[in-house]
């Protein structure tokens, strides 16, 4: 390292442009890279979180809104809790390039402050009962702005770490983000049963529970999430880096569409994260279609609890065994759950059905099966999401092999331009199956009376995935070994 880069890396500070960052220069991490990417990394993780707790804002707030005397059908509350899923998919899209046109600093804190309009304009709306319904799904998709916050945050974390810490870092900053989606289940039924905010808070609504008239304030949850989001935006903006080698046009990330294992990665994503999101936004209504008599809102935040906790462990896995491994056994367990699933349903008559298993249905088995499909989600979250920055290193290191220093120089910042792209765009594919999975146990539930066939075309799939990784990653002779 020159003598003029060690003065700039001795020059950084919170919420300074980094001119010189080299993670892969081993003494220069050791030195100064290490703690300036863990700062950005221990911002970024709240940030995600409430990004994900108000892209499901309407996972609860929607079933509550017939107690409140909002008189929508059941058709509409269903589009209400899915339109996030389908914005927020659709924005990830746009977000995965944003951190190389504007920097990470100052997308992170513009798009986490961004979260303070869906959460004010809920906490308002739901106050009052004669809110449009038109009102109501330009605030349902106004919480996708959540759920695009997560291509731009792991592109931007994708840029401090060096290559063998990445997977562990991005483990890290999805899998404690993720948690946003279990707390928001958990923490919106304690939080508006109290007026936290006093007069600042509005008032209460009346509402019968069990024969008995009590007075909730609804507003509360997504009231309580504006502080943390102002308070998140400020840290993101003062102390976190802008890094000068991850400029780069959207010509330069547009690349990735070129690229075989771009479209590649974005599948099996979408059988790891597009399984987290859309098994935590269809679990409820799962449980309570074919268990009637079990609570539903008793066990379902549990598996996305699980699916979020165990996602670092997926990426340090993968960093240890290598993430191809990991992926591959880990869409066998997923087909093999789903098979559990399918056996411990209630045996109905469309035809379906496995053909052994308690006519009756078990909960017990059903909800351990699929706590086991949770907890593969995370796994598979870490360890794909380690896959695809190697992948794209790897591919532009070849390429650059044998042309000098420069070129490699030149090829390590494409590399990471490229991955972090991908990481975005693949992000954006899989938060689809928010939408599509419980869409497709609602379909096959009317046409053929259960939702067996809608699990048997995810086990295909899984299976699917499985072939893909094992062909093009995890086999002896595999074309990119990752």
């Amino acid at each position: 390292m020159t003598a003029s880069t060690t003065a700039d890396a001795v020059r950084a500070r919170p919420g300074s442009l980094l001119k010189i960052w080299t993670p892969e220069d081993k003494a220069f991490w050791q030195r100064e890279g290490e703690a300036i990417a863990k700062l950005n990394l221990w911002i970024s993780v709240p940030a995600l979180f409430l990004a994900f707790a108000v892209w499901q804002l309407w996972s609860v707030v929607a079933v509550s809104l017939p107690a409140l005397g909002f008189r929508y059908s059941t058709n509409q509350l269903f589009w209400l809790a899915a339109a996030p899923a389908l914005s927020g998919a659709t924005l990830r899209i746009f977000y995965s390039f944003m951190v190389p046109l504007v920097g990470g600093r100052r997308w992170t804190a513009i798009s986490t402050a961004s979260l303070l309009i869906p959460a004010i304009g809920i906490g308002f709306a739901v106050q009052d009962p004669t809110t449009s319904y038109p009102t109501m799904l330009a605030l349902a998709l106004l919480c996708g702005l959540g759920g695009g916050n997560f291509s731009s945050s792991m592109a931007n974390i994708s840029f401090f770490f060096p290559k063998e810490r990445k997977g562990s870092a991005l483990g890290v900053n999805a899998g404690l983000g993720n948690l946003g989606v279990s707390v928001v289940q958990f923490l919106a039924p304690l939080v508006v049963a109290v007026g936290v905010f006093g007069i600042f808070g509005g008032e209460p609504q009346t509402i019968v529970r069990n024969g008995q008239t009590v007075s909730v304030w609804t507003q509360n949850a997504a009231f309580v999430w504006v502080p943390w989001i102002a308070l998140a935006a400020v840290a993101a903006w003062f102390f976190m880096n802008d890094i000068a080698d991850a400029k780069a046009s959207f010509a330069a990330q547009a690349a990735i569409f070129r690229r075989k294992h771009n479209w590649l990665m974005c599948v099996l994503y979408l059988g790891t994260f597009g399984s987290f999101i859309g098994f935590a936004a269809g679990f409820p209504l799962l449980i309570r279609s074919q268990f009637p008599a079990v609570n539903p809102l008793a066990y379902a935040w549990l598996g996305p609890l699980v699916g979020a906790v165990i996602r670092p462990f997926g990426g340090w896995l993968s960093d240890k065994l290598g993430g191809a491994k990991v992926t591959y056994w880990n869409f066998v367990v997923m087909a093999l759950a789903v098979v559990g699933v399918l056996f411990f349903l209630p045996k109905g008559t469309g035809g379906f059905a496995m053909p052994f298993g308690p006519a009756e249905g078990h909960f017990g088995g059903f909800f351990v099966m699929f706590l086991v499909l949770f907890l593969t989600t995370g796994i598979g979250n870490g360890s794909t999401f380690r896959m695809i920055p190697v992948i794209f290193m790897n591919q532009r290191l070849a390429e650059a092999r044998g042309k000098g220093e420069a070129a490699v120089a030149q090829a390590t910042r494409d590399g990471n331009t490229e991955a972090a792209a991908a990481l975005g765009f693949a992000g954006a594919l899989g938060a689809y199956g928010g939408f599509f999975i419980p869409k497709s146990y609602g379909s096959s539930i009317a046409a053929t009376g259960g939702p067996e066939a809608a699990l048997w075309i995810f086990c295909a799939f899984y299976l699917l995935c499985t072939l893909i990784t094992w062909w093009y990653y995890a086999r002896r002779d595999a074309e990119m070994p990752c």
